[in-house]
């Protein structure tokens, strides 16, 4: 009976060479903007992080009318989008 790989057996064969990792890092927005890409990048972390604390007063009044309830899935959306962006900061 065999033994199951070990855990540095799966890193190897998960592992990519390095110039297909070096392409992943550097995605659309490197390429398109890449002066600018780091502090897009960053802006889209922090902003990601801050959104949800305007959340609290929608939900805490309540999504009684369309204009409210439009307004919240704005914000998820927008949040999703500024997670998107800024996932890659700092990495």
């Amino acid at each position: 009976m065999a033994s199951p790989p070990s855990l540095l057996d799966r890193r190897s064969a998960d592992s990519s060479p390095p110039s297909d990792r070096r392409d992943d890092e550097h995605g659309a927005l490197e390429r398109a903007a890449p002066r600018i890409a780091t502090p897009i990048r960053a802006a889209g972390f922090w902003t990601a992080i801050a959104m949800p604390i305007l959340y609290l007063p929608l939900l805490a009044g309540g999504l009684s009318s369309s204009l409210e309830g439009g307004a919240f899935l704005g914000l998820v959306v927008a949040n999703l989008l500024a997670l998107y962006v800024g996932h890659a900061h700092r990495r």
